[in-house]
């Protein structure tokens, strides 16, 4: 991945200093060497993705893969599926508790061919059940009684501690585990999204490989060339300035699906009222998804112009697997302005526009590189953002790895049902 970043603003050079780059290099050995933190692990956990492998043996026939869960039990797979699938498995995401969606989504599942997928971390998210409620009565309609569930239904949750894993257990039905140190929002490289990867035909190891060639990066001890580093700093440089939001706009459709991954990656484990020593301090970076060229004609003109308080975040790919030329025999100037190119150097040009455009209206952003949208680029991505995240956890004083703010609704929510 290739990073360059650009700022209006005179840089604070304290922040990028190799004695404070230094610093920030071993606090982040120490994040992700807590035992309580095992994100960045996962590219070397052969075990936990042989059992996804094994898993999907058995059900390779499958055709139909239903996938249930809330916030990041699904926008990991969700991210991965829209991005990569190969094949021509048709896959439908519950992934909310809107029951005409819902509804409309069961019509068109064929049962004969279904696999439904339960992930929850706890086993006991309400929106899980509720949509494990509806399946189970919607299949029982159905005449698929009880016994036959264990052909059908395949649960994801933590090994050690969930009402999911007990009536896994109880059922006979085949579980897949979410470690315990990990949370949702970090866990698409565990069995979440690794077992609907490989129905979508994705090449896991490879998804793998590009995540630990990140891995290596985030560490290399030189620090001033170290691009996780260097782009912490450079964000938290640019909150002293107040620019306080963060668009991350890839340019490619099936990349898409990563902006709504970004956006509860970053707001659920940045957006915190209290820092580590527990004082009030009401911080955070608020993510805005986009993507282009589509937003050049929607968000862009806020970026552009409005409020200077949003980095951008500009993910190009370089070489697409597939291309068209524009030549056309309608004689009129603006399809003559693209007979001599191609759908990717339309794509590119509008690219380059803005990045210009931005440097002239004195905006800062960050453009990515990758090569192309397979599955080592994706894995390189994931761990980069996810390690990005947990450091800048550490320049803003606070637990990324905590979401007290979703429990207190939780709670609410509970005693809004008791009442009723």
């Amino acid at each position: 991945m290739k990073i360059e970043r650009v700022s209006p603003f005179e840089k604070e050079e304290n922040l990028f200093a190799t004695d404070f780059l230094k610093s920030k290099l071993v606090a982040f050995k120490e994040i992700i060497n807590d035992p309580s933190s095992g994100f960045f692990h996962l590219p070397k956990n052969e075990e936990l993705l042989q059992s996804s492998i094994e898993l999907h043996k058995k059900f390779a026939h499958i055709t139909e893969f239903v996938h249930v869960g809330i916030g990041g039990s699904s926008l990991g797979p969700e991210m991965l599926i829209s991005a990569l699938s190969k094949n021509k498995t048709n896959f439908t995401f519950i992934n909310n508790i809107d029951p005409e969606r819902i509804s409309d989504q069961l019509e068109k599942v064929n049962i004969e061919n279904a696999l439904f997928y339960f992930v929850s971390k706890s086993g006991g998210t309400a929106e899980l059940t509720a949509g494990m409620s509806i399946i189970i009565n919607w299949l029982e309609e159905k005449g698929l009684s009880q016994d036959q569930w264990s052909k059908k239904f395949v649960f994801c949750t933590d090994p050690e501690k969930s009402i999911l894993l007990d009536l896994g257990k109880q059922l006979d039905i085949p579980t897949l585990s979410i470690p315990s140190n990990i949370g949702g929002r970090f866990s698409v490289l565990t069995p979440v999204g690794m077992f609907p990867a490989l129905f979508a035909g994705i090449d896991i190891k490879q998804l793998m490989q590009g995540a630990s060639k990140a891995c290596q990066y985030c560490l290399d001890e030189n620090v001033e060339n170290n691009p996780l580093l260097n782009t912490a700093s450079y964000l938290y440089d640019l909150k002293n300035f107040e620019i306080n939001q963060t668009v991350f706009m890839p340019y490619s459709s099936k990349l898409r699906d990563f902006c709504f991954w970004f956006v509860q990656l970053w707001a659920e484990s940045l957006g915190k009222k209290n820092d580590l020593q527990g004082e009030e301090i009401f911080t955070g970076l608020t993510p805005i998804p986009g993507y282009g060229a589509t937003d050049q004609h929607s968000q862009m003109q806020l970026f552009m112009e409005g409020p200077l308080d949003k980095c951008l975040l500009l993910l190009e790919v370089e070489n697409f697997n597939t291309d068209y030329k524009l030549n056309s025999s309608i004689d009129f100037p603006s399809f003559k302005k693209l007979n001599n190119h191609s759908l990717v150097e339309l794509m590119k040009a509008e690219l380059y526009g803005t990045i210009m455009a931005l440097k002239e209206m004195g905006r800062p952003f960050i453009h990515f590189k990758i090569d192309q949208n397979d599955a080592a680029s994706m894995g390189e991505l994931i761990i980069f953002f996810e390690s990005l995240t947990a450091l800048m956890g550490n320049y803003l004083n606070i637990n990324p790895f905590d979401q007290p703010g979703v429990e207190l609704g939780k709670v609410y929510a509970y005693q809004k049902l008791e009442k009723n």
